[in-house]
């Protein structure tokens, strides 16, 4: 638990060096929390420019000159504290430090709310973050599973036959979210649509999440907002292993093995940390028809964090992360794909790496960042089957469903940041992003054949007239080159654009009181006309393949994002507040929407498209309430009210005119409830155990369904769902080298789960909702050197 408090706070270590004042008195001591030590904290003179660091016993030793100084300890997962002392000179003093657990995470630093680090509780944009304490209590196995526990942000599983999942935020689908890993883009349209749940939690050290358009600088097509994920760093010398099995409904095995290990260098210039997850999830089929509601996953996932520093002002790292992960859902998962009435099978071969090169000034007043990163995907696919028949065009058909898809994104950077004496920061930077798609189905003459080359520059300046007032403002410049062919069962489209476009961002924070801020903020951005992440995947409807293709003369789409939130957070002695109220409000303009045209193509296959719809708003409030009142206890409540309306009434369902049947328009977006939550309960009696309570609430929504009789469009109003867990956890520490934990519970103990499924090889795929998982129950072992 100790690496993971501490994790990210060794990269803070070049900013703590002792600034040439005489040094006339010598201040040491011990850092402590409870009966820890905390090794890496910063210990300084606040106001001043003497730094230093406690050592992996949690020791330090700080030279000062003669007089009365305020010394502030910090570091990530506790809070500061401030003692003031006098010193004499040639003085030696005994100062110690008991600092407690941060556990509201009032103020760890994040990165995602102006490229650079900075306190979360003064950062000018609203940033949320999941832990790995959070992460730990939802037994979450996968980043899919933990995502939901952040205003805002809601994960939905969007296929019963190979479970597609996406992240909406704020009301807007997977499309307009850009995820990123480690602060890098490379996390493209394919890896979007089956990634979240190819990215193991035992590998992430946080998760930080901005909505709205708050994040313009990461890219001018993070509408809804950014996701991003960090991964470990290498803090101290540990290791462990774990393993996790879990039964679906009781009857189903999800098995999960992992490992961590980190080793880092004596003097903290070199370290390195591997991780790796063995997972087996076995298929389950909610309703007895012999298909699948979730599906069967086997993923091998292992990678690697180094670093190394060349001198105190520059830092080389490394990361690397290979992912093979076969899925499959349908039906008679024994048999050959095309041998079946509907399979779904995927096997992706992923590889995601990257270098970053930081380099500090003597002052360390400015730093130069330069980067490069990559993922390359290679996925051999399934989409079809008999379709409940057994002609002889049935067959073929079933043997024509194998595909191929390559997937590349490559992201190559440099960015400087300048601080002035007046707190001021400058931010500028340029960025190159290069993406190739190709996904291939012969059989049905379906192609997707996409490069994008986006070359952006950014700028931003942090203008801080005084305590109480922050303001930001930048802007990002990108031309965008989109060159793509879209074909299938014979119909061809093309996009062909080059097209520069300026995406300015201002935000403002100011301190109404000492402990309440108010942030507001503007921002705009856009999409190029390209295949996002619906449209890389294949479902199922009427036991033939669903497509999406783009429509001829697509138009970019724009956005107008309007944020405003009141944010109290407050230490007092052991008690931790925090309260957010957030309201925003987006604009859409020539949005991209999915289109059924109810067309069936000489193949058989069914056709959807992308076309430019009426104008749309997205508007409501994200609210969340913490409180500690003491490290043993902590309860936090957040959720989403929420409307996303069209301007004008969109067509869903496109209708030939047989058979009586019309056009299905909408006023609002389906599939998305106007309110959702969730809560999160921990008490932690002592060290050796604590209970966790967690639990996610889905509001009503709308949500269609395609009749396999007739091919119509049916608009279904479902329920709410409440999907509540529990989980106990105990330690058992055998020497400082050595613990074991032990954990059992159970996810959604009502078994709030969707009971109305299309059933049967002509079922509607698409038609699910609500939560992940029925009741599930679970149990897991960990041990090793864990602090």
């Amino acid at each position: 638990m100790m690496s993971r408090k501490i994790a990210f706070l060794i990269l803070l270590l070049p900013l703590l060096g002792v600034f040439g004042q005489t040094e006339s008195a010598t201040i040491k001591g011990t850092i402590l929390s409870g009966d820890e030590t905390v090794p890496f904290a910063s210990v300084y003179v606040k106001n001043g420019s003497q730094g230093a660091t406690s050592d992996k016993r949690g020791i330090y030793t700080l030279k000062v000159p003669a007089g009365t100084h305020s010394i502030q300890v910090s570091s990530q997962g506790y809070r500061s504290m401030v003692k003031e002392i006098t010193v004499t000179n040639n003085q030696t003093l005994t100062l110690d430090f008991e600092l407690l657990e941060d556990a509201l995470g009032l103020e760890e630093v994040v990165v995602s709310a102006t490229r650079n680090r900075v306190e979360r509780r003064n950062a000018p944009v609203v940033v949320s973050t999941i832990q790995p304490r959070l992460l730990n209590a939802t037994q979450s196995l996968t980043l899919a599973d933990g995502l939901n526990y952040a205003p805002g942000v809601r994960v939905e599983t969007n296929c019963q036959n190979c479970g597609f999942t996406q992240v909406r935020l704020n009301g807007l689908s997977g499309g307009y979210t850009q995820v990123l890993l480690n602060s890098r883009p490379v996390f493209t349209s394919l890896l979007g649509v089956y990634g979240l749940e190819q990215i193991p939690t035992n590998i992430i050290e946080r998760v930080e999440v901005v909505r709205s358009g708050g994040s313009a600088l990461y890219g001018s097509n993070a509408i809804a907002g950014t996701v991003n994920v960090i991964t470990k760093d290498p803090i101290l010398n540990t290791w462990e292993v774990g393993t996790n099995l879990a039964l679906i409904n009781g009857e189903a095995a999800d098995r999960m093995l992992s490992f961590n290990t980190s080793v880092v260098a004596d003097d903290l210039n070199s370290g390195a940390t591997f991780f790796g997850t063995y997972r087996n999830r076995e298929a389950w089929d909610a309703n007895d028809d012999g298909f699948t509601e979730l599906v069967e996953i086997v993923n091998n996932t292992v990678g690697t964090k180094a670093f190394v520093r060349p001198n105190d002002r520059s830092k080389i790292s490394v990361n690397l992360t290979a992912i093979r992960e076969y899925r499959r859902g349908g039906n008679k998962l024994d048999l050959a794909p095309q041998f079946t009435d509907i399979t779904e099978e995927l096997d992706h071969d992923t590889f995601i790496g990257g270098v970053d090169y930081e380099l500090n000034s003597k002052d360390n007043m400015s730093q130069f960042q330069a980067y490069t990163s990559a993922s390359y995907t290679n996925r051999d696919s399934y989409y079809g089957g008999l379709g409940g028949e057994r002609t002889r065009q049935d067959s073929i058909s079933a043997n024509n469903a194998f595909g191929t898809t390559r997937d590349l994104a490559w992201v190559n950077g440099v960015q400087f940041t300048k601080a002035f004496k007046n707190t001021d920061v400058l931010t500028v930077g340029t960025e190159f992003n290069h993406t190739e798609t190709k996904d291939q189905i012969a059989g049905y003459n379906r192609l997707i054949d996409q490069s994008v080359n986006a070359l952006g520059g950014y700028v931003q300046y942090e203008w801080k007239p005084s305590e109480r007032f922050t303001a930001l403002v930048g802007t990002r410049v990108d031309n965008v080159k989109v060159d793509g062919d879209y074909s299938i069962g014979g119909i061809s489209r093309g996009v062909d654009i080059n097209q520069t476009a300026f995406s300015p961002r201002f935000t403002v924070l100011y301190e109404l009181l000492d402990d309440l801020k108010f942030r507001g903020g503007y921002a705009r951005g856009f999409r190029a006309p390209q295949a996002f992440n619906e449209d890389l995947h294949i479902s199922s409807v009427g036991g033939e393949p669903q497509f999406v293709i783009l429509s001829n003369d697509l138009n970019t789409e724009y956005s107008n994002a309007y944020t405003g939130s009141f944010n109290y957070s407050k230490n007092i002695d052991l008690v931790q507040l925090d309260f957010l109220l957030e309201g925003f409000f987006t604009t859409l303009e020539d949005p991209f929407t999915l289109v059924s045209t109810g067309a069936v193509l000489d193949n058989g296959s069914i056709l959807e498209e992308v076309r430019n719809g009426e104008g749309a708003r997205v508007y409501g409030t994200n609210f969340e309430f913490g409180v500690s009142p003491d490290p043993a206890w902590r309860f936090q409540l957040g959720g989403t009210l929420q409307k996303a309306e069209y301007d004008e009434p969109q067509i869903l369902f496109e209708s030939d005119g047989t058979l009586g049947e019309s056009d299905i328009v909408i006023d609002e977006f389906v599939r998305n409830p106007n309110v959702y939550g969730y809560l999160n309960t921990s008490w932690i009696p002592t060290e050796l155990f604590n209970i966790d309570i967690t639990g996610t609430y889905t509001g009503g929504m709308t949500v269609p369904l395609v009749i396999s009789d007739t091919g119509f469009l049916q608009l279904n109003e479902v329920d709410s769902f409440f999907d509540l867990n529990i989980k106990l956890e105990s330690h058992v520490d055998f020497n400082d080298d050595f613990m074991v934990t032990f954990s059992a519970g159970v996810k959604n103990i009502f078994n709030s789960y969707q009971d109305d499924f299309d059933s049967g090889p002509t079922r509607d795929s698409d038609y699910v909702y609500g939560p992940i998982a029925p009741r599930t129950f679970f149990f897991g072992v960990k041990f090793g050197k864990l602090h």
